[in-house]
């Protein structure tokens, strides 16, 4: 069977980077790679690099040329994906594509693979992020998907809900959990050594999105943030840059500019999952709004400080602490991270997005799977 996958940015190739590892050593199936996105822009440091270090060969490079992040250029570069995406389908001839997630690359993607009849593969689907365009996205990509992996049952069930075939959803866990179990992790000193720092006493990591739904919170929130985490003492503050979405460029100024003038504050463009996960491990935990909080973090049984309502609707371990989005209740929130009651508690806490396998169950699916006569759709009602 011919599969054809895209990756569109460095935070979803790191869910799919086992995936690809055993798709590669199937004999059965037959893998062509296809990347886009963020991958291919200079502002995110061209991160398809990764992936050819990781022994991954590239098949085709669909470059939408990501400019300014505003609904224009977005709609530009959807516009680009869709041609780029239906000329390589052409070329390649895949039985079947797979997706991850809800990103307007990916989305574009989708459209191609349905006008082009082939059936899409879908994972991670079944979430929600309220106050992100990617919301509408997502369930979208699913109902044009004819197979689902999802993290959890009860994103099954919403699956379900919108209509889809219970007999081709498959829970199997999350991703990252994924990746984690299967990365090896750089030392506390290989860490510093290579991204040139010190740990302090404190660290914290730095993961921040626009509310891509809310036109004016993007700036608001996040000045509210830096204002909060400023007033730190004895604390190293890791920054890890936005995702190209609405109003992302307004972080990344933001960002720069507080660096630059904060001695204790580090920004990095693209860790890679080594160096992602490795500081996920040795940090205290999480501030910011990024799914990784939520998805990955509890299974290195350590705090995230979620703020705001981007990640609203996604299951929560009792290691998430949700925050307003305003200076006095982040500090509120840190405060609580480095409580004694809070650090007993985490001790324990389970990611509900299970214990890894993910990319075992779906091989295990896509050996087996049988396409025909899959394109026509029956909608189930509940």
């Amino acid at each position: 069977m011919k599969i054809c996958l895209i990756t569109g940015s460095r935070a979803e190739y790191g869910l799919l980077r086992q995936l690809i590892y055993k798709i590669k050593k199937e004999r059965k199936l037959n893998l062509k790679i296809i990347v886009t996105g963020t991958h291919l822009s200079k502002k995110h440091h061209y991160t398809f690099k990764e992936i050819k270090k990781d022994g991954f060969h590239i098949d085709k490079k669909v470059n939408i040329k990501i400019g300014k992040n505003n609904t224009e250029n977005i709609i530009k570069s959807i516009n680009r994906g869709t041609l780029g995406f239906i000329s390589a389908f052409k070329n390649f001839l895949p039985d079947v594509i797979i997706l991850l997630g809800d990103r307007y690359e990916i989305f574009a993607a989708a459209i191609s693979a349905h006008f082009s009849r082939i059936p899409i593969i879908h994972i991670h689907g079944g979430e929600t992020t309220e106050s992100a365009v990617d919301e509408a996205l997502r369930h979208a990509i699913s109902k044009m998907s004819h197979y689902h992996f999802v993290a959890h049952a009860k994103y099954k069930q919403r699956l379900i809900q919108l209509g889809e075939d219970k007999n081709k959803i498959f829970v199997v866990g999350g991703m990252g959990v994924d990746n984690i179990k299967n990365t090896k992790l750089f030392s506390k000193k290989e860490l510093e050594r290579k991204y040139h720092f010190k740990f302090n006493k404190k660290n914290l990591i730095i993961n921040f999105h626009p509310e891509t739904l809310n036109k004016f919170s993007a700036k608001k929130q996040f000045s509210e943030l830096l204002s909060a985490i400023k007033t730190l003492r004895d604390t190293s503050l890791f920054f890890t840059m936005p995702n190209s979405d609405l109003d992302s460029d307004f972080i990344l100024k933001m960002t720069k500019g507080f660096v630059k003038k904060q001695s204790n504050a580090f920004a990095f463009t693209s860790l890679g999952s080594q160096g992602f996960f490795s500081f996920l491990k040795y940090v205290d935990a999480m501030v910011g709004n990024s799914s990784s909080g939520l998805l990955e973090m509890p299974s290195f049984k350590k705090g995230t400080v979620n703020i705001g309502n981007r990640q609203s609707g996604r299951l929560k371990a009792k290691s998430v602490i949700d925050a307003k989005a305003n200076k006095k209740n982040i500090l509120k929130s840190i405060k609580i991270l480095y409580s004694s009651s809070f650090k007993r508690k985490i001790r324990t806490v389970k990611n509900p997005y299970g214990n890894g396998g993910a990319s075992r169950k779906i091989l295990s699916v896509l050996v087996k799977l049988k396409l025909n006569n899959i394109l026509i759709k029956k909608f189930h009602d509940i």
